[in-house]
């Protein structure tokens, strides 16, 4: 069993022995998908104690709003990365529309 199946099963059964269905604890895991999120769900669920499952529910929203938030941070820092490179490096010899490119062609450069 690899370890996110573990932590799965260990978010599953929290959440079972707060006295909610099983089925709710793996609705709760299969949203969140991730190693990071299922740990991060389940040190909640200890240190909280939330008293209903709209709290359990709430917190989950959370925790997956904050991984898209991250997901967009990285995509944003790959692209910007990326310009930046364009703008140091340059299209390489790509006509610039000043005309330079074609006036260097006829001259035979």
């Amino acid at each position: 069993m690899d370890e996110r199946e573990a932590l799965r099963r260990e978010l599953v059964r929290t959440i079972a022995r707060m006295g909610y269905p099983p089925s709710f604890g793996e609705a709760i895991a299969d949203n969140l998908r991730t190693e990071k999120t299922m740990r991060r769900m389940i040190g909640y669920l200890n240190q909280a104690r939330p008293r209903s499952a709209e709290e359990i529910a709430d917190e989950m929203l959370s925790i997956m709003e904050d991984r898209q938030r991250w997901i967009r941070k990285k995509e944003a820092e790959y692209y910007n990365g990326r310009y930046n490179e364009l703008l140091y490096y340059g299209l390489g010899e790509e006509d610039d529309g000043s005309g330079a490119a074609d006036r260097d062609q006829a001259a035979g450069h």
